[in-house]
């Protein structure tokens, strides 16, 4: 099946519990965010709390990344470097990717959140990018195909009036971090792979305020939007079931 990798249910399990720890691990960063932390902060805290758990941070050294978290501000689309120089001010976004693994198994997730008092269109532009990732969500089930995912997030931001970044794609998961198949957010001209129950994969919208081209900085990671329009980003790992598709990335009491 494309080199596309069904989990068993041990599998699962482990991923599910990879899972957990990472939505504790994004919620108790989110309660430290406040104008005045750097993202330097954010990315130690964020590696306290997985190690707490007897888990190593999937991104630390992940293909020469040098830190857990990766802390991405407004029109930083993703894989912003954690620096003592990059201080968080009031009004500003910042989404935060962050991966887990337990005992051999990853799960991948980020969230965008604002700090202190935000602008009503940087708030629109976070819920539309956690909508869209819940529109892509019902369409991935069994019998359908990657595409459609992608065509469900791409026309759910079209109709808010928002860009799709086209440039980055969600992805397997597993014993790896990034596996098979490419999960796109937008429509592609081919169908790609069938869903099928036990494919685990990470869906990640990138949604701007503007153009959907970007650019890389000069430190070879950080993705920016080309137009400098907000960016926000959001994912969960999900499992394909033979009913409804269920997000692994979560814990009990925690929102979503």
């Amino acid at each position: 099946m494309w080199g596309i990798s069904l989990k068993s249910q041990e599998e699962i399990e482990l991923m599910r519990e990879a899972g957990r720890i990472l939505a504790i691990t994004h919620e108790e960063m989110r309660k430290a965010l406040a104008p005045g932390m750097s993202t330097y902060d954010i990315d130690k805290l964020g590696e306290e709390v997985i190690r707490s758990y007897g888990c190593e941070p999937s991104f630390l050294n992940y293909q020469g990344y040098p830190a857990s978290i990766c802390t991405s501000i407004n029109e930083e689309v993703v894989h912003g470097i954690p620096s003592k120089k990059r201080i968080l001010k009031d009004g500003d976004i910042i989404s935060l990717d962050a991966g887990v693994i337990y005992k051999g198994y990853h799960s991948d997730s980020a969230r965008t959140y604002g700090i202190g008092e935000i602008a009503d269109t940087s708030e629109y532009l976070i819920e539309a990018t956690k909508q869209s990732f819940f529109e892509g969500l019902s369409a991935a089930r069994a019998g359908k195909h990657v595409r459609d995912i992608g065509i469900a997030i791409e026309s759910y931001a079209d109709e808010c009036g928002l860009g799709v970044v086209i440039d980055l794609v969600g992805h397997g998961v597993g014993k790896n971090l990034h596996e098979k198949p490419e999960v796109p957010n937008y429509a592609t001209s081919r169908r790609g792979p069938k869903l099928k129950p036990g494919m685990t994969i990470a869906i990640e919208p990138m949604i701007t305020l503007g153009d959907y081209d970007v650019r890389w900085l000069d430190d070879g990671w950080t993705v920016v939007t080309a137009d400098r329009s907000l960016a926000a980003h959001y994912e969960n790992t999900i499992l394909i079931t033979d009913g409804d598709p269920v997000i692994l990335s979560k814990a009990d009491g925690i929102p979503l």
